[in-house]
């Protein structure tokens, strides 16, 4: 079987075809959706830029003020920095080209692996922050409420800065998104922080500080996991989410002079570059050439993949049959 992007005649000749670039599921052409890594890349240095730059004022300021809530912002805000350059590397990587024939996929799928370590930052400050906040709550920590708020008001201006730097982006890549994710997931924090603040400085009661740290906490988790399964799902190679491989086995074998359709697998390379290859068995007098043409029409048209290896073999063929995976 020929690799992605080959489609075999009767198993002997074959076409080079990937389609007309049509996009993924969500309407994206495939290539723009490969390719949003690069075209977003100045965006996502400056929002590095501005995160990474205000890391160490909010951490200092929350030791000084003795704000746990402030400490885990900062520290949200530094998983965040990771978060991003580890995006900007795996985007400069990704778009090195494909030097290695070895490499036949390039670097596409670093990118998967920074949205899956991005996973484990925001799952590693999420646990410090919540077993810090609740070791704290039964303790009376005075806190400077003035600090807090001045800090965290600057921390959501730079916040709200690099959302609108990372909004687009995160619409077509995956390590985008995962950036964005926790950009959004930061500007909530140093609400949470605004909030504790503005209470403390009219109340006294130091005890919020901690709440709002569990809430950061506790507000991150879900947002990781959902990163973390995408990205697995992406590694594993399972079968994306938005394509129904029973109906598109259906749609195969509806189509005409097609009489089965098997050894089908569909996959994610990167983000919005989806693959299949399927094998096709047809009568011996069929036309082969129409056959393979209305499988790319329909993997392309109806359900958005682009990139296809399609084998075409004749009913008395014999070998297919032994593949077993």
């Amino acid at each position: 079987m020929s690799s992605p992007g080959h489609d075999d005649h009767d198993g002997h000749d074959h076409h080079h075809g990937h389609g007309e670039g049509h996009g993924h599921s969500h309407g994206l052409n495939a290539l723009d959706a490969v390719n949003a890594g690069a075209r977003y890349k100045r965006p996502l240095t400056w929002a590095f830029l501005i995160t990474v730059s205000f890391v160490a004022v909010e951490a200092g300021v929350g030791i000084a003020s003795g704000s746990l809530a402030l400490v885990s912002d900062a520290g949200h805000m530094l998983s965040d920095a990771g978060g991003l350059g580890m995006s900007l590397a795996a985007i400069t990587l990704a778009t090195a080209g494909t030097a290695a024939a070895h490499r036949t996929y390039g670097w596409y799928r670093l990118e998967i692996l920074a949205a899956l370590a991005n996973t484990v930052l925001l799952f590693a400050v999420a646990g410090y922050v919540v077993y810090e906040a609740l070791a704290r709550l039964g303790e009376d920590h005075e806190v400077a409420a003035a600090p807090m708020i001045v800090v965290a008001t600057l921390g959501l201006v730079i916040n709200l800065i690099a959302f609108r730097l990372l909004a687009a982006g995160a619409q077509e890549s995956l390590n985008l998104r995962g950036a964005y994710l926790e950009v959004v997931a930061d500007a909530i924090g140093s609400v949470g922080v605004l909030i504790g603040a503005a209470i403390i400085a009219f109340t006294s009661w130091y005890w919020v500080d901690s709440l709002i740290a569990v809430g950061i906490g506790i507000f991150i988790l879900p947002r990781a996991y959902k990163l973390g399964r995408d990205a697995l799902r992406i590694l594993v190679e399972s079968a994306p989410a938005h394509i129904d491989v029973d109906h598109l086995t259906r749609d195969l074998e509806d189509l005409d002079q097609v009489v089965e359709a098997h050894d089908l697998h569909v996959w994610t390379i990167t983000s919005g570059m989806d693959a299949v290859s399927v094998h096709l068995q047809v009568d011996p007098q069929a036309d082969t050439h129409a056959v393979l043409d209305q499988a790319r029409a329909l993997l392309r048209d109806r359900h958005r993949i682009s990139h296809a290896t399609v084998q075409v073999e004749p009913t008395d063929h014999t070998g297919c049959n032994l593949v077993q995976w």
